[in-house]
């Protein structure tokens, strides 16, 4: 689940703005479409800039947001008509229909956000490695290791592993891992989040499997293990005394 910033001077809600959003899970915050509105702008995965009535000041607004310094990815909403004078030098990453079904918006969004990412990790090398605790899941190699120990892990039971070390100590739903880690479109229960979790503690083994924490009745979430008070030594003075 991403955190998409929607810019639109209109009065209706999202899903009427870009109704395939409605139909997918990420969390959506509306701003007006105007530049002071950025000044206490909320941090987002990406912005989608509302042009199909003021396309004109939907282009101005996209090149604002290139002047601030922001790398988050920018999609512009226009109409098909729209389509037809959108250019390169606009500012945006991509442009897209409202009427766009969820699927296609779901694999923009994705890709938008993805490309970034590929991009920050060609600046920094080491940032598809998560380290959490004694937990380091490295997403370019597909491996994960918990302390010296190789971890031999399904994609899935990797994914699972890689999604809930990257927020330690949120707790997730089902309904919302098998969104993040199964896709939007998976038809499956939330049984299947069950199955692959009691899977990834058991390959954790005795010592770690309480690093996949259940919530009772909500969902799990990755615990950082506590540091063990360190035990004052006995006073060997006292104990010679006796």
């Amino acid at each position: 689940m991403s955190t998409l910033l929607l810019l639109t001077s209109a009065l209706q809600p999202s899903a009427e703005v870009l109704p395939g959003l409605a139909l997918l899970g990420h969390q959506v915050k509306i701003l007006p479409a105007e530049g002071s509105a950025l000044i206490d702008a909320p941090d987002a995965d990406l912005i989608l800039v509302d042009g199909r009535q003021e396309l004109a000041h939907a282009r101005d607004l996209c090149r604002l947001l290139r002047t601030t310094g922001t790398d988050c990815p920018v999609v512009l909403v226009v109409t098909e008509g729209g389509l037809a004078v959108v250019a390169h030098n606009w500012g945006m990453d991509d442009v897209v229909l409202h009427t766009c079904g969820p699927a296609e918006l779901e694999a923009r969004i994705r890709l938008s956000i993805g490309r970034l990412q590929a991009a920050r990790d060609e600046d920094e090398p080491d940032a598809h490695v998560i380290r959490t605790g004694e937990v380091v899941v490295d997403d370019a190699t597909y491996t994960a290791t918990i302390g010296a120990r190789a971890l031999d892990l399904t994609f899935k039971e990797f994914e699972l592993l890689k999604y809930l070390a990257q927020h330690p100590g949120r707790v997730f739903t089902r309904d919302q891992l098998l969104q993040e880690v199964w896709g939007y479109d998976y038809f499956g229960g939330t049984r299947t989040v069950d199955v692959h979790v009691r899977r990834l503690r058991a390959k954790l083994g005795p010592e770690h499997e309480t690093l996949i924490g259940t919530v009772r009745n909500v969902g799990y979430r990755f615990v950082l293990p506590t540091k063990e008070p360190t035990v004052a030594p006995a006073d060997e003075s006292a104990e010679t005394r006796r």
